[in-house]
């Protein structure tokens, strides 16, 4: 049986998380335009910079929220955007399926990047209202899916 494309996004972007070198957490993101992937990204520290450690890391111990301006690392959703750049993409009207929603910071980021919908799988600061807030303005559509396997 074939699986609906939901399905088949969210398994590329939890593969996609797999090439993470964060030690904390592992997110996978995957932009789509008419239902093709025009980029992927994982979180980890800047091309060119040594991957992180328990020995770099300087937020290991601390909450997901807390001293994150203490973090080495690009965000997933953060560098689906960049590679899309870097080939000369437009992300205009684009669909980002990934494994958490996004922070504060990605949500800001995705917006002015013109995607229309965020399409992710964990929840992840989703009380934060501002945040909210600022999608609902945007016009950008929202949706919670739930993969098995």
């Amino acid at each position: 049986m074939r699986i609906d494309v939901d399905t088949y996004f969210m398994k590329i972007a939890r593969l996609v998380s797999e090439r993470s070198t964060c030690v904390k957490q592992h997110v996978g993101a995957v932009l789509v335009k008419d239902n093709h992937i025009i980029a992927t990204g994982y979180n980890g520290a800047p091309r060119g910079i040594p991957h992180c450690t328990t020995e770099t890391c300087l937020r290991l111990e601390s909450r997901s929220l807390e001293e994150s301006h203490h973090c080495r690392g690009v965000h997933a959703e953060q560098n689906t955007i960049v590679q899309a750049a870097l080939h000369g993409t437009s992300t205009e009207n684009s669909v980002i399926y990934t494994t958490h929603f996004p922070c504060m910071s990605c949500t800001k980021i995705l917006i002015n990047a013109g995607v229309r919908e965020i399409v992710y799988e964990e929840e992840y600061d989703v009380d934060n209202q501002i945040k909210m807030q600022l999608l609902r303005n945007a016009g950008i559509r929202i949706r919670k899916v739930t993969i098995t396997q």
